[in-house]
């Protein structure tokens, strides 16, 4: 059956709260899309509680299971197997509003077309319903993705809906032995060729759970500091304005420390700004390796 929009979710033991998700896309007005479930590795009921919706036959589903290698991951995962026009990751903890699929495809349909890598809209939080972070201005129409925050003042957690085929022409986020988190940077790499349009529509609802890798992210540096590093090179060559590469060159001067890479000079993107950034990544270093201890401190007292 041929769909528009795959809805793709890597999940990883989080059988406990996928049904949730699951409801909503029972109860989208539109059925144009297909489910894509990524496991990645679990070892809970996740298997069984998929195949048990692909049983019902209410929407299209498919499922793929893959050993564990985090998020990232799941997202290459995702790419091999969708076929479809456009493609929105929807995470295990979040959900699609009840008309979501429909107002999409509708924008799409009136505004969409080779030109652009895609769409972006809105998270609403899933407790009160306020917007994540900012709307867009009125009147935007377009942008790149790594100008919302700074140029629009479009701040937090965007819903980007990829054209698949500009998605696919990215390259596949890397696998660093003993790590399993990369930051996802697509969005930002699509911005050097393709604009999104961009709509205050609210595409996802969000409800960020505690195990989660955005509410984490801290200690995920000192666990995945290759994939960090990477991630940051990236930012090196593609945000702006020269204050956000800076920053991302501290960054990458100090998860270097963290994965004992000494040639980060050397393999850097830019060379010179690494080389003036690198008095404050020493500094980012003790700062967040003091805190982190702190906050182990603390939990040795905490029951």
């Amino acid at each position: 059956m041929n769909k528009t929009i795959t809805v793709f979710t890597p999940t990883y033991n989080r059988a406990y709260c996928l049904p949730l998700l699951y409801e909503s896309l029972l109860r989208q007005s539109s059925k144009d899309f297909l489910w894509l479930v990524v496991d990645d590795g679990s070892s809970d009921n996740t298997k069984s509680l998929v195949q048990s919706w692909i049983d019902d036959g209410v929407i299209e589903i498919e499922y793929v299971y893959k050993e564990n290698g985090g998020m990232h991951t799941g997202h290459n995962k995702a790419f091999e197997n969708i076929e479809t026009e456009l493609a929105m990751c929807i995470d295990s903890d979040d959900y699609v509003p009840d008309a979501g699929i429909e107002e999409i495809l509708k924008l799409w349909k009136q505004y969409g077309s080779e030109k652009y890598g895609g769409m972006i809209g809105l998270d609403i939080f899933s407790s009160n319903g306020n917007v994540v972070g900012a709307k867009f201005p009125d009147g935007l129409t377009e942008c790149k993705y790594g100008e919302l925050e700074y140029k629009y003042k479009a701040w937090g957690d965007k819903k980007v809906v990829y054209r698949t085929e500009a998605a696919k022409k990215v390259k596949p986020y890397p696998v660093f032995e003993g790590e399993k988190f990369v930051t996802l940077y697509m969005a930002l790499v699509i911005d050097q060729t393709q604009k999104f349009l961009c709509f205050n529509e609210v595409f996802c609802v969000v409800d960020y759970q505690a195990d989660g890798s955005t509410i984490n992210i801290f200690n995920q540096y000192f666990k995945n500091p290759k994939g960090f590093s990477h991630a940051r090179t990236i930012e090196m060559k593609f945000r702006t304005p020269f204050i956000l590469r800076f920053r991302s060159a501290i960054h990458y001067v100090f998860t270097s420390i963290l994965s004992k890479n000494y040639n980060f000079l050397k393999e850097s993107p830019k060379k010179i700004m690494t080389f003036f950034a690198i008095p404050f990544g020493i500094v980012l270093y003790f700062y967040l390796s003091f805190q982190r201890n702190k906050q182990r401190d603390i939990s040795k007292y905490v029951k």
